[in-house]
């Protein structure tokens, strides 16, 4: 069963992926190899003092989003920003299939994916003159 959309909820350690269409929902979490760590900067130490999350813990996002119309990102952290700075140099399609990125603390997977619909029946009112994708 084809699902169109999806929300990702993200940290530095985690990552929930749901697909969802009208009838059907598939999660999905994924957890970071080698989660961002509090890195504190030191004077005179060169660097920002802070830590990158790896390659791999976004690939898996990626992957986990292969076949989807719409997502949207959402999560608590600085990782969102990662993972997107990761989609402009790596897959710029799938970027280009975000629907927003919002901050959100840690719901519950039923909290999530009651989100997830409500923005995805805004985006749909925001454009009647085209058929939306598949639920």
């Amino acid at each position: 069963m084809s699902h169109g959309r999806a929300i990702v909820w993200m940290d530095s350690k985690e990552a929930h992926v749901f697909r969802f269409n009208a009838e059907d929902v598939d999660a999905e979490r994924i957890k970071a190899h080698n989660p961002f760590r509090q890195v504190h900067h030191k004077a005179g130490v060169i660097g920002a003092g802070h830590g990158h999350l790896d390659r791999d813990f976004f690939d898996h996002i990626i992957d986990a989003l292969r076949g989807v119309q719409e997502w949207l990102l959402v999560g608590p952290s600085n990782a969102k920003n990662e993972l997107l700075t990761h989609l402009d140099a790596h897959v710029p399609w799938l970027k280009a299939q975000m629907v927003g990125v919002e901050s959100m603390d840690h719901p519950t997977d039923g909290e999530l994916l009651d989100h997830a619909r409500r923005v995805f029946k805004s985006v749909d009112r925001m454009r009647p003159n085209s058929p939306p994708p598949p639920a």
